[in-house]
């Protein structure tokens, strides 16, 4: 595979998980289920067949 191959995925990949991270948080402030206050998120990720386990985590003030 070659580099601009690999970059390319990479990137569809990270603009699949930032768009619909997103929407999912969106749709869950909007429902009214987030509560009050900043909204504590942990993202982790993992591959498949490996032993890797990244996470991030953060807050997002509420509207």
């Amino acid at each position: 595979m070659s580099d601009e191959t690999f970059n390319l995925s990479m990137r569809k990949f990270l603009k699949q998980v930032g768009v619909t991270s997103q929407q999912k948080i969106e749709e869950l402030v909007r429902s009214g289920a987030a509560g009050n206050g900043p909204l504590k998120l942990k993202m982790v990720l993992t591959a498949e067949g490996t032993d890797m386990h990244h996470v991030v985590a953060g807050e997002v003030e509420l509207p």
